[in-house]
């Protein structure tokens, strides 16, 4: 919790405003007291309010000694005229009480005096300077002056987050970086998802704001860009100004990437990011929305959340490939105090991963709050496989981006490829039959684990809209559609919490 405290606050804030904000609204109440008040003092200078009346006040005085004068007129007659600061030595005076005139105490300082009309200009020229200054800060703002998005993919493993990720990475507007907080579960892996959530997030936020030096907690060595986690797979570090190896409007590769880029300094990576209009991260190491919320309010950040989910069995038949990459994230997400959980035949990392996503997708959908409505996109990865580009079409319009031409054929290319791709290909993006990938399952596990998975992800088969299978011939029957029609009014709103069956 220590580096949690110590690198989870910004170095600098500032605030975007828009015409109905509430950074407006100070803005404009900042205006008016700034120009209102120096213009009632002019016109009061000019004679406005002052009062007019025959009946003079007299100021109350305080003196600093206490003084008695008497000056003598006439001494052989008794003649004098008195005054003193004693009150009760004044009344008894009468008619040889002369009180003495006080003069205008700027005179006797010597301090100069300036015209009301003047002092009023150059009260109005420092607050105008002032407001310029408060207005001209420089912003998160991208190159043309808009406001910056940012864009959280947010998944969990093997459920096609690495396609979708290369999906924003090979735009041309975008800095994307693929699971930045893989830092944060290594260097703390002795810790559980729940707690590390925090420093989780304030990693993701000083990203998306392009402050890299979040990294110092997590890469006191840092100096290459390398040191990043799965760096070459972002197009943006392989194109200007992070690296020359590809323009910025060409598909990159990891391949070539790797050996022209690999040694260029970290801090290159802040000032691509910085030139970028769109910062998309992809993540996997969120299990619930609530702790997004500060983001979602935060003023500096424009965030829009992309929900990956994908077949809880297909997703098994994936780890169960991968098993032994996962197994570190295993038993964080287990809470093994640090053990590694390479063979999991109870499913408990799969069932965490179906409730997670039933806890995001109920937070969202069923009674979201009013911040997040219009900034949560679930998407499937079974529809992108069917239909890739009439799906990346509205992904890209759900976070401000175009389709171009180049995109498309890229696209078409790798979602249109020959089998479900090889065993070591399991977490880079190449060319594959998307549709085969997403039906591979059903082909694959024996039935037993398909009804051992339907009953721990029955609620989120449900909330989701997979048709389960209850029987080897249904599984094996690929003209049978187990993917339901999408739709919020479709929608089983099941609990969370409800019980899951014994292993």
């Amino acid at each position: 919790m220590a580096l949690y405290e110590l690198f989870s606050h910004p170095v600098e804030r500032g605030y975007r405003a828009g015409l109905c904000s509430k950074a407006a609204l100070f803005l404009l109440l900042a205006a008016v007291l700034t120009y209102i008040p120096p213009l009632l003092v002019a016109y009061r200078s000019h004679g406005f309010w002052l009062k007019r009346s025959s009946y003079e006040e007299q100021p109350t005085v305080r003196f600093l000694h206490q003084v008695l004068l008497v000056a003598l007129l006439q001494p052989e007659q008794g003649g004098f005229l008195a005054w003193s600061t004693f009150p009760a030595f004044n009344r008894l005076q009468g008619d040889r009480l002369r009180v003495p005139l006080v003069s205008a105490l700027a005179g006797s300082m010597r301090l100069p005096r300036l015209s009301s009309s003047t002092a009023v200009t150059v009260l109005l020229l420092a607050q105008s300077c002032l407001l310029l200054f408060l207005i001209s800060r420089p912003g998160q703002l991208s190159r043309a002056g808009n406001e910056r998005v940012h864009v959280l993919v947010l998944s969990s493993w093997r459920s096609g987050s690495s396609f979708v990720g290369q999906l924003f990475s090979q735009h041309p507007d975008v800095f994307y970086l693929m699971e930045p907080a893989w830092h944060v579960w290594t260097a703390l892996s002795r810790g559980s998802a729940p707690a590390l959530h925090m420093a989780v997030r304030d990693l993701v936020r000083s990203v998306f704001l392009c402050d890299m030096d979040v990294f110092d907690a997590y890469l006191p060595w840092r100096r290459n860009l390398s040191d990043l986690f799965q760096w070459a797979v972002s197009r943006a570090l392989c194109s200007p100004p992070a690296c020359s190896a590809f323009s910025r409007g060409a598909i990159s590769s990891e391949a070539v990437c790797k050996p022209l880029c690999a040694r260029r300094p970290f801090g290159l990576a802040q000032e691509a990011c910085r030139s970028y209009s769109h910062v998309v991260l992809k993540e996997v190491r969120f299990f619930n929305l609530q702790v997004l919320y500060p983001l979602l309010t935060d003023p500096l950040l424009n965030l829009r959340v992309v929900h990956l989910v994908r077949d809880p069995r297909a997703v098994l038949r994936s780890r169960e490939q991968t098993a032994k990459a996962l197994a570190r994230d295993n038993g964080i997400v287990l809470g093994t105090n640090g053990t590694w959980v390479e063979a999991d035949p109870r499913l408990r990392v799969v069932s965490e991963v179906c409730r997670s996503h039933v806890r995001i997708a109920e937070a969202a959908l069923s009674k979201p709050p009013p911040f997040l409505r219009g900034r949560y996109l679930l998407v499937r990865f079974e529809d992108l496989a069917r239909n890739p580009l009439a799906e990346i079409r509205r992904l890209y319009s759900f976070t401000g981006l175009s389709l171009t031409p180049q995109l498309e054929a890229w696209i078409l290319n790798i979602t249109h490829g020959v089998g479900p791709g090889k065993r070591g290909e399991a977490f880079k993006t190449t060319s594959r039959d998307a549709l085969n990938v997403s039906q591979a399952w059903r082909l694959a596990l024996p039935f037993s684990k398909i009804r051992r998975v339907q009953a721990l992800c029955a609620g989120a088969l449900r909330l989701l809209r997979y048709r389960p299978v209850f029987s080897e011939e249904e599984q094996r029957d690929l003209t049978l559609d187990l993917v339901l029609p999408r739709g919020p009014s479709s929608f089983e709103w099941v609990s969370s919490t409800s019980a899951q069956p014994r292993p």
